[in-house]
């Protein structure tokens, strides 16, 4: 009779005020976004981890920190009207080229999307060493081949690349409204570019990066 109880309490799930915790304990933690599947891996059996982000979401915001969705993953970043506090503690690693550029955000603006694909919107030949480059950033990876002669590969931008610049996802990249309110858009024109709107919102796209 006695054991029963204990029997169950080990398979019962944590109060969700506990299971809240572990799930910030392990975000904190980690110098990596965490997905959803690898925090049900990690706390015990039968917690909903799902659940205490949405409660942990709500608790921090208007802090200082905040918790923030990143692709298919979380992790706890600064409030974005804080961010010019981390200026001295970021390093900028390189300079990047208009060629790099011009490339990511076509790669973020069109993925999946091919070398091939990429030359015709710049209008001049891709470099390996400009694809080299951003796959080195982890801010591009290889997608899926095209179901076309020679399946080819695509690119599509990285989770590397959303929690650098605070996306979701890349659908949450700003429009050229957007971008010409905030006074990311001028009027120099990317090589290949035939229409004035293309002109535009490529060189939005090359202006959003550069920072």
């Amino acid at each position: 009779m006695s054991g029963e109880p204990i029997e169950r309490s080990l398979f019962e799930a944590p109060p969700m005020g506990e299971q809240e915790r572990m799930v910030e304990a392990i975000l904190f933690a980690s110098a990596e976004p965490v997905t959803l599947a690898e925090l049900i891996a990690r706390m015990p059996h039968g917690c909903d981890p799902a659940e205490a982000l949405v409660t942990l979401r709500r608790r921090y915001e208007g802090r200082g920190v905040q918790l923030q969705k990143v692709g298919e993953a979380w992790a706890f970043r600064t409030a974005p009207d804080l961010g010019a506090l981390m200026h001295k503690e970021q390093a900028e690693t390189r300079k990047l080229s208009r060629a790099a550029i011009e490339t990511l955000a076509i790669v973020a603006y069109h993925q999946p999307v091919t070398r091939t694909e990429i030359e015709e919107i710049r209008g001049v030949a891709v470099s390996r060493g400009t694809i080299d480059q951003l796959m080195e950033l982890e801010w591009i990876r290889l997608g899926r081949r095209r179901m076309t002669p020679g399946r080819p590969v695509t690119f599509v931008v990285t989770q590397g690349f959303l929690d650098h610049f605070g996306l979701e996802s890349a659908r949450d990249l700003p429009g050229i409204k957007e971008l010409r309110a905030a006074g990311l858009l001028d009027s120099r024109p990317l090589p290949g570019a035939s229409a004035p709107d293309e002109e535009e919102a490529q060189t939005g796209q090359s202006e959003l990066f550069e920072d």
